[in-house]
């Protein structure tokens, strides 16, 4: 397997974590539950696996959610979070240019520039959790500790109910 940023900051931080790969061909477009989809083909539970969901405020600013696949994120949440009067997600095709990756490939390590991040606080009830290593079909899984610690993220609540 091929080291991502994600993987090399990382190990510069000495942070333990294990890279799983799973079937991705990159080709097929992305639909609602493909984090499901990817605990499926990894064989972990799908609450584990946290999407990386970059968004802009209405002052500009990108932020960075995590989301656990068996959640969407409560947009009165994140803009609580972000200190915002408006946000929304950014669109596919702006992703690669913002972030440096594609849509199903995004880490929230490693990015073009250092973005605010929250993550859900359900991350902190599970002893590992899942996200993009940085391209489609790898995997990271480290303990949510010491994700927060790597991209300096807020846990905070952002489950719509």
């Amino acid at each position: 397997m091929k080291k991502t940023n994600a993987m090399r900051i990382l190990d510069t931080l000495k942070i333990k974590y294990e890279a799983k790969e799973y079937d991705d061909d990159g080709e097929h477009p992305l639909a609602k539950g493909a984090a499901g989809r990817t605990a499926e083909k990894l064989g972990i539970d799908p609450k584990t696996v946290y999407k990386t969901i970059v968004m802009r405020t209405d002052t500009k600013e990108l932020c960075v959610f995590l989301q656990s696949s068996l959640h969407e994120i409560n947009l009165k949440k994140a803009r609580n979070a972000a200190g915002c009067k408006e946000i929304n997600p950014v669109k596919p095709e702006e992703l690669l240019a913002l972030t440096g990756y594609v849509r199903g490939g995004c880490s929230p390590l490693g990015m073009k520039k250092k973005f605010r991040t929250f993550i859900d606080s359900s991350a902190l009830e599970n002893e590992t959790i899942s996200v993009s290593a940085g391209v489609r079909g790898q995997q990271l899984s480290l303990a949510p500790q010491d994700l927060i610690k790597a991209c300096e993220a807020e846990a905070t609540d952002l489950i719509l109910e």
